[in-house]
């Protein structure tokens, strides 16, 4: 049995020029001037070097500050009302359940999180790559077949124990022009990206009801607001996972100890997506799965509900739904969403080829 990796042995080797991106600027600044602290160290420093209250220098800085200030008191607010109290997180007495776990970014948060002593459970069609990491109990389930997600959470809950983390993970890539799928190729889309959700959350929600504590991931995609050329069946899939995500939250609106978390990210360099290529690194960098999961990981040990999105871009993707059809027509071709799709390869190609996957 092989021991897990640490978080340094996914870290990416990509050469250093293509780390530079917008996201990495917005977080520098988000850091320095863009933070409270580091802003009131200004007009501090001015008043050290004796400049009056009413020197431009001082009181300019000091403004600032201010504006700065309200604008993050401003945020904490918005997300305790969005959002709610955050709940308690005790690694010992959790139970953490991952579809789609054996690679990617599913199988790198089952990792981190044996590596603290955490109870894990992965269920996938495939075996882990790697072979099995410590406290993460593989269970071999076709998540699109209910049957087998019943038998399977019976298992779990007389093997582990009440399910208190539910990471809503599988997805499967066709890559395909909709006349080129077939009916069997949809259904088995939208079994595994989509009704495996369903199934998982009507088999596990109920013991977190009774406990009062859960928290409830659902991995959807930036594609799920915009969706290219031969990715229709995986966009739809994404499309509806964020509506499943809005319904659930609000049905369990008087629940405030269960959380739910929306995570749509944009590409991610894991083997779904092999030989797609984003048409510009800078403003829409391809994402290492350890920074997604390291986000995701974060907002679970806080006890956080919400929506993460990144990079940058996949943010502000939803203000092209409110610009005219001409601007939207052109911004999908400056960005080349319509042609990335060209050199998709995909997990099966990868797979023939004896590439080393994770």
């Amino acid at each position: 049995m092989s021991g897990p990796p640490s978080l340094s042995s996914f870290q990416s080797d990509k050469p250093l020029l293509d780390h530079l991106t917008i996201d990495l600027i917005l977080a520098i600044l988000n850091h320095t001037f863009l933070n409270p602290v580091f802003a009131w160290l200004i007009p501090l420093a001015y008043r050290a070097q004796t400049f009056q209250y009413h020197h431009p220098p001082f009181y300019l800085s000091a403004a600032y500050a201010a504006f700065v200030t309200v604008l993050w008191i401003a945020k904490q607010i918005n997300r305790r009302i969005a959002y709610g109290a955050k709940r308690e997180f005790d690694w010992m007495e959790e139970v953490v359940v991952i579809t789609g776990g054996a690679s990617g970014l599913g199988l790198l948060i089952a990792e981190v999180y044996g590596m603290r002593g955490v109870t894990v459970a992965v269920l996938d069609v495939r075996e882990p790559e790697g072979g099995e990491a410590r406290n993460v109990e593989f269970y071999k389930c076709d998540v699109g077949d209910e049957k087998q997600v019943e038998a399977v959470a019976k298992e779990i809950e007389r093997d582990l124990g009440t399910p208190t983390v539910l990471i809503n993970n599988a997805a499967i890539v066709n890559g395909k022009r909709i006349l080129d799928l077939s009916a069997e190729e949809i259904e088995t889309n939208f079994k595994t990206n989509l009704l495996s959700s369903f199934y998982t959350i009507k088999q596990f929600l109920p013991g977190m009801l009774k406990l009062n504590r859960g928290s409830i991931i659902t991995i959807s995609s930036v594609l799920s607001s915009i969706a290219p050329a031969q990715l229709s069946d995986y966009a739809a899939s994404k499309a509806a996972l964020k509506s499943l995500h809005s319904s659930l939250t609000a049905e369990l609106a008087d629940k405030p100890g269960i959380k739910t978390l929306l995570v749509t990210p944009g590409q991610l360099s894991t083997p779904l997506f092999y030989g797609v290529k984003t048409p510009s690194n800078f403003f829409a960098p391809v994402l290492e799965p350890v920074d997604v999961a390291k986000e995701i990981i974060a907002a679970i040990d806080g006890g956080l509900g919400g929506h993460i999105s990144m990079p940058v871009y996949s943010r502000w993707i939803g203000v092209m739904e409110i610009l005219p059809a001409s601007i939207q027509k052109f911004l999908r071709w400056a960005s080349g969403a319509d042609r990335a799709m060209a050199g998709f390869k995909g997990r099966k190609t990868l797979d023939q080829e004896g590439n080393e996957t994770w």
